[in-house]
């Protein structure tokens, strides 16, 4: 019974989430405060119902419930409890039901907030809100049901949700076929939850400024409402995709952390919108400008947040992301060109009504380089999104997918990065409204001097790559200057506070939030990027068979091949196949290494798990290719030496430690003002700021 009740629960939660929205339309159509109350209330009953339907999924899954087809393909019993759990998002349906299930919690929060000053807006956020969240527990009511069993019927095994027969019988498989071997990498317990967070959070932003368009407010009220909204998005899809690069550099074994595969590329084009998106309502909040392009960013970033569970579910790519081929492909592409049709619909229909308060008068202003900045991301973008989808259109075309590989990706938006990180060392130098070449080199040269300098010492003792060269000159320039603006901030406060520095950067700090979070996260990706260049432009690999006691060698390493070990645990149902292997580094003994295979009984599938040591310089990183335990020949090893890929680690974690600091909270955004007018000169805002 617990099927048909877990399902029942879902078919509820649909028919409630549907009246929601139709509820708001009438209550506010008809000025009825009841219905839109009802509306409200539905919306808020929606999250504990779909939370019993999840609760009944996760029993299934830990119970080794195997007549339930989904439980059946993503658990065995000898998984532990842990995995069985996490196995909720580790298929289709049960990731659909999480997405729900998410979605559900913020929209019910949403409408827990204090709405007497933005009344308007909350039948429309909840019809936005209802639509999306029915469209999502409709492809999981009537095409990917979790719930579905396995029924004997005629001497076969049939897939439904009830008998498909009078004389059907309900079976149940001895085992399950357990979770893919790549998903039971610690990252992935974390990574999609983290990708699913950021994608359900950008449907608020997105809610509110229908909500606007629809409402006629074109004042920034929606943006600060929604501004932390956009900045934990920000957050949880930054977090996603950093652990996304983790686990494809621990488990892959292909020696790197991202490979341009169309399912990464699909998480990273709403970041690359949402991240624009960040930017450019600073713009409108300080000086009343881009309100078109606002509208226009927030509708693509929720366009691409459906696109990408799209080629995440629909299998029509192929990655090592993607879940098999499914049904529910037509319905994605028809809910994102018709919601996307519509959105921009909208936004034509009040483009009048968004008119600039200001206008932009200078190339150089904080401004002016924000839309830059802006235009850089877009460029990106683009470039993502024609290699994402050529090998569709390819494949329509003439028959045959062409695959676009990461050659023509870095190629393509080398330039385009190096151009941001640029812009993070000067745009925060400029001033709102008007600014110069002469004031932008006066606050810039002393960044720029110390960047020439540690440029030239890298070219003197490390590299003569011109492509090397300009990347760390650009890094350096990120750093000096970011860090010249700490220190320019504090003493400035220190002198005229009385105050010692560091109590005075920490009040700084403390007093704008955005501001430094801001800068640290421009660090963390200064510190990024040097991880980046290091691994793309002087990674090194060899490959080579070896006997016990043989040697490999590679750069200034030595890799000696001492033992080979296999052994099964059929507790944990894998058999381990494990090498041991010595490093040295100039003739010194380092320690050893124990790469391995782990193979998995219930899916029949390998995992590699690679044999690491990391440094500040380098990883030496060196997988178990193949073996022969009889034969002489030994065992094939497959080496790397990453340079400098740590620091991506490093800057990660100093990126979310940056977002975090800004998006903490440390006042009601609901009690500043709405600027209905800009009335500051530059002097004030660029003091303000």
């Amino acid at each position: 019974m617990l099927p048909e009740f877990g399902y029942g629960v879902l078919l509820v939660s649909f028919i409630v989430t549907v009246y929601s929205g139709i509820a708001a339309v009438y209550g506010v159509t008809n000025r009825s405060a009841s219905l839109v109350e009802s509306a409200r209330r539905a919306q808020l009953l929606s999250f504990p119902l779909i939370t019993l339907s999840s609760l009944t999924l996760i029993y299934l899954l830990v119970n080794n419930h195997f007549e339930v087809s989904f439980v059946y393909e993503v658990t065995s019993r000898s998984m532990p409890t842990y995995l069985k759990v996490t196995a909720w998002w580790g298929g289709q349906a049960g990731s659909l039901v999480f997405w729900s299930w998410l979605l559900a919690a913020f929209t019910s929060a949403v409408t827990l907030r204090k709405w007497d000053r933005d009344a308007e807006f909350l039948p429309w956020v909840i019809v936005i809100s209802a639509i999306t969240l029915a469209f999502f527990l409709g492809m999981v009511v009537f095409y990917e049901n979790p719930f579905t069993r396995f029924w004997l019927v005629n001497g076969g095994v049939e897939p439904a949700m009830f008998p498909p027969s009078s004389t059907a019988t309900v079976f149940t498989p001895d085992d399950g076929q357990g979770l893919n071997p790549l998903l039971r990498h610690p990252g992935m317990i974390i990574h999609p939850p983290m990708l699913y967070l950021g994608f359900v959070s950008f449907v608020i932003p997105y809610a509110f400024a229908m909500a606007a368009l629809i409402t006629g407010r074109t004042d920034d009220r929606w943006i600060r409402i929604t501004r932390r909204w956009a900045l934990w998005a920000w957050l949880f899809l930054s977090l996603g995709l950093v652990l996304g690069g983790r686990w494809a550099y621990d488990v892959l074994g292909w020696g790197g952390y991202w490979g341009w595969d169309p399912v990464e590329i699909a998480a990273f084009m709403p970041w690359l919108t949402g991240t624009a998106f960040l930017h450019s309502v600073m713009i409108q909040e300080k000086r009343g400008l881009l309100k078109h392009w606002n509208m226009i960013l927030v509708i693509l970033t929720y366009a691409l947040v459906i696109f990408g569970t799209f080629l995440t579910r629909s299998g029509v790519l192929s990655s090592v992301h993607a879940f098999a081929n499914s049904p529910i492909g037509p319905f994605f592409m028809g809910f994102v060109s018709l919601s996307l049709i519509a959105s921009v619909a909208l936004l034509i229909k009040r483009w009048p009504e968004l008119k600039s308060e200001t206008e932009m008068k200078s190339m150089l202003s904080r401004e002016a380089l924000f839309l830059l900045n802006n235009l850089l991301f877009m460029s990106i973008l683009v470039v993502c999104f024609w290699g994402v989808i050529y090998p569709l259109i390819s494949e329509l075309a003439t028959g045959q997918k062409v695959t676009v590989g990461p050659p023509y990706y870095e190629r393509a938006t080398g330039p385009l990065f190096a151009g941001l990180l640029f812009l993070m060392a000067v745009a925060p130098l400029s001033a709102w409204g008007h600014s110069t070449v002469q004031t932008l080199g006066r606050a810039l040269w002393k960044s720029f001097a110390a960047a020439l300098v540690v440029t030239g010492i890298l070219f003197a003792t490390y590299t003569q790559n011109v492509y090397a060269l300009v990347g760390f000159f650009l890094i350096m320039l990120v750093l000096s200057a970011t860090l010249h603006e700490f220190w320019r901030g504090a003493r400035a406060r220190q002198k005229a506070q009385d105050e010692n520095f560091f109590t005075a950067l920490s009040r700084l700090m403390g007093r704008n939030r955005r501001r430094y979070g801001g800068y640290i996260i421009h660090i963390s990706m200064a510190l990024m990027a040097i991880g980046i260049l290091g691994i793309e432009l002087f990674q090194t690999e060899t490959q080579g068979t070896v006997a016990q006691g043989e040697q490999i060698a590679i750069g200034d390493y030595v890799v000696e091949y001492r033992e080979l070990a296999s052994w099964a645990n059929q507790g944990e149902g894998v058999n381990y196949t494990r090498a041991v292997v010595d490093i040295y580094e100039n003739g010194i003994y380092l320690g050893q290494l124990y790469p391995r295979i782990d193979y998995y009984f219930d899916s029949q599938q390998n995992m590699t798990i690679p044999g690491q040591r990391s440094t500040f310089r380098d990883d030496l990183y060196i997988l178990l290719v193949d073996w022969q335990p009889v034969s002489t020949i030994g065992a094939t090893f497959k080496i790397y030496v990453n340079p400098l890929v740590n620091w991506l680690w490093i800057g990660s974690i100093t990126f979310l430690l940056g977002l975090i600091f800004a998006a903490w909270p440390d006042r009601d955004p609901a009690d500043e003002p709405v600027r209905r007018k800009v009335t500051r000169d530059v002097r004030q805002t660029s003091a303000a700021d």
